[in-house]
């Protein structure tokens, strides 16, 4: 499975509701869980991202889906970025004529 960072910030609506934070979480891990994708970590964050977030997923397309399908809810925003191990960077590179 790939591995994905996910970058989150707040919307208005987000945080009006901020107490409810907790369900919506939950029910984004049960999402990733039904689409055969795993959020792995959450990370509350200071700073420009009020969010990380870490998952593993099948395919691009599958992790793409569920983050439009949490933002389309309107409560974050989200930045995903695909991450690559260190053993995948070693590889890449060595693959570099």
């Amino acid at each position: 499975m790939a591995t994905y960072v996910s970058l989150l910030r707040y919307t208005e609506k987000g945080m009006a509701n901020i107490k409810d934070g907790p369900a919506r979480l939950e029910a984004a891990k049960a999402a990733f869980k039904a689409a055969g994708a795993e959020m792995k970590v959450f990370y509350l964050t200071m700073g420009q991202y009020d969010a990380v977030v870490i998952s593993e997923g099948p395919d691009d397309d599958t992790v793409a889906k569920l983050s439009l399908a949490i933002g389309s809810q309107g409560n974050v925003r989200t930045e995903t970025l695909k991450a690559f191990s260190e053993d995948d960077f070693r590889k890449i590179v060595s693959s570099i004529p």
